[in-house]
Parts: C-alpha cells; structure tokens; sequence
C-alpha cells in the first residue's frame, strides 16, 4: 500500500523529471554549454499553452555567439535533465524514461527571431509501435543528430523539440520542451528556405490527435502533430520535375525501297515480265509444244523462246522483245 507522502514525492519526482537543450555538438566535439544556444526563460519546465509565444524558443534570449556548420554535414544538439548538467546519479538524465513521445527539429532564418510563419521541420521521429522518438533519444544520452539540408550560406535558428505524452489524455496536458540554437552555415550550399512555413505559435492545436493521446491505451499507430518534413531536408532539395518518356523508337526504321533501274541486257530477268505482250505473244512462258522459259533467263533466253513459240524469225522476235521495254 502506498503512503500519502509515498505518493506526493512519486509526484514531485515526475513533475520534475524536465529536460533542456543545453550545446551543440559538432563532429563530436560539444562546443560547450550554452554556447551559441539560447537560454529558457524558464528553467527545464514544459511549455503546456500550444499558443504561447514560449514555442518559438522557449523564452530564450538571442546570444552573440555562432556555431559553424557547413550545408549537408552532421550537427549534433546535446540535452540534459538538470541545468548545469549533472548525470553523474540522474536516473532522469536526460529525461525521464516515463516522458515518451516523439522527437523534431525545425530551422529559420535567423534574422526572423523565429516569430511568424518562417519555420520548416526537418526531421521528425515518432513511433513505430515500438520505439517512441524519446527512447532513442534516452539511447543516445540526449543528442539530436541530423543531417543538414543543403542550404545556402547564411545565419539560421535551429529548433530541436520533444513533446511528452505520458499525461497527453487529459487535453493541455501534453508536456513541450523546445530550445533554439543559432547556427551560420557555411560552404556551396544552394537551398532557400520557402517563403512561407510553420508559425510556432500556430503549429499545434490542443485537440490535434499527436498532442491530445492517451499512451497507454495500446495504441500502435502515432500521428506527429505539426507541418510534414520539408521536401528540402528529406531529399537534399526539391523534388525534380518528373521527366516525360519518350515514346519507344524502333531500332530498325524501315527504308524506303528504291524503284529499280531497268536490268543489262546480260543482266538475268528476275521474274516474268508484267507488261502487255503483242497479241501474237503467249499469255503463258510455256509454249503448246512445252518448251519453257526457266524461272531467271537471260534477254537471249527469251528472244529464242519467243522465237520458238511464235514461229517468227529473228528478227521479229528481237521486235517483240523490245516491245517489253528490255
């Protein structure tokens, strides 16, 4: 049986089981705590007012300092459960395992402070019935590692957020944690954030089903709330036109035949002649006494044929033959 004051420190031990982004890490070297990211205005404590201008960066204040990082390399976003960190005997560093849900991280240009519609997400990881974006995080000891778009040089905010959901059935009960890190990227990149995006302060609705979500009613589906991942950051930029294919071409075009030349007169015929004969000239290559042309012959073959089946001479028979235009 639990004790009332079993109960009430079980209570203060969640409440305060909070988490803050607190360094960048770059080529896994931690540029130190709070350097060029923006300290919360209030401590490790969620944000639970989906419209507050908390969301934006919770609170933080702008800061001198930039970590570098070239477009398309790794950048790393280390979180702690206390601030200053102290892991060493934190069962809840960096957050509290009972803290599930999913885990995203957003980019603007910095010279927006990040108020109005300027954001685009760039990578989220949810729930896959298994593993909530949360446990890897735990896995990874509070670092948020991602790939950067490709973007064009220049000074940028980015946003790594997480929601707990392990009190989300209660409507306004979601727990957000959010951070804002100034980063100048630098290299060839060549992508331009889109002109319109996500107003922090407008990206989530208390009733959205990834915020309002009860955990533990053995669910296997999860909706991320928020704007889907920008094409820019999934595809190192935007997705290309799709490219028509061209109907097939046969490899062999037909050629056009060439009339043929009229054959020599030593040239063998290569098939009956199809003109009109003289009416004295046999409807048939074979005559009644049943001599035959062959099947190829030569202009000679064909005036003795002709010869032999007419009974003229000669030098008719060369008339005739002329007459087939030989």
């Amino acid at each position: 049986m639990f004790t009332k004051s079993a109960i009430i420190l079980a209570a203060a031990n969640l409440a305060a089981a909070h988490t803050t982004f607190q360094s960048f890490v770059i080529d896994g070297k931690d540029q130190g705590q709070h350097f060029a990211v923006q300290t919360p205005s209030n401590g490790n404590n969620p944000i639970f007012d989906v419209s507050s201008t908390a969301m934006i960066c919770n609170g933080g204040k702008a800061t001198s300092d930039q970590v570098e990082v070239a477009a398309g390399s790794s950048i790393g976003m280390q979180w702690h459960h206390n601030d200053p960190a102290t892991t060493s005997g934190d069962n809840d560093e960096p957050i509290a395992a009972s803290h599930k849900g999913p885990v995203m991280v957003y980019i603007a240009k910095a010279e927006s402070n990040g108020e109005g519609p300027v954001w685009q997400k760039i990578w989220e990881e949810g729930y896959d019935g298994t593993t909530w974006g949360v446990d890897t995080f735990i896995s990874n000891k509070g670092l948020i590692n991602i790939d950067l778009p490709n973007l064009e040089p220049g000074d940028y905010l980015i946003r790594p957020e997480m929601i707990g959901l392990h009190e989300a059935s209660g409507e306004g009960k979601a727990q957000f944690y959010n951070g804002c890190g100034q980063i100048k990227v630098t290299g060839s990149g060549t992508l331009s954030l889109p002109a319109e995006g996500t107003d922090m302060t407008k990206a989530y609705s208390a009733q959205d089903p990834g915020v309002l979500y009860n955990m533990y009613a053995g669910e296997k589906t999860y909706t991320i709330p928020g704007p889907a991942v920008w094409t820019g950051a999934s595809s190192g930029g935007e997705p290309s036109t799709p490219t028509t294919t061209a109907a097939p071409v046969s490899s062999a075009a037909p050629t056009k035949t060439a009339t043929p030349s009229a054959p020599a007169a030593s040239d063998p015929v290569a098939s009956p002649v199809e003109s009109a004969a003289p009416s004295a000239a046999p409807s048939s290559p074979a005559s009644d006494n049943g001599s035959a042309l062959p099947e190829t012959f030569t202009i000679e073959q064909f005036i003795t044929w002709l010869k032999a089946t007419t009974g003229s001479s000669a030098s008719k028979a060369r008339r005739h033959a002329r007459a087939f235009h030989f």
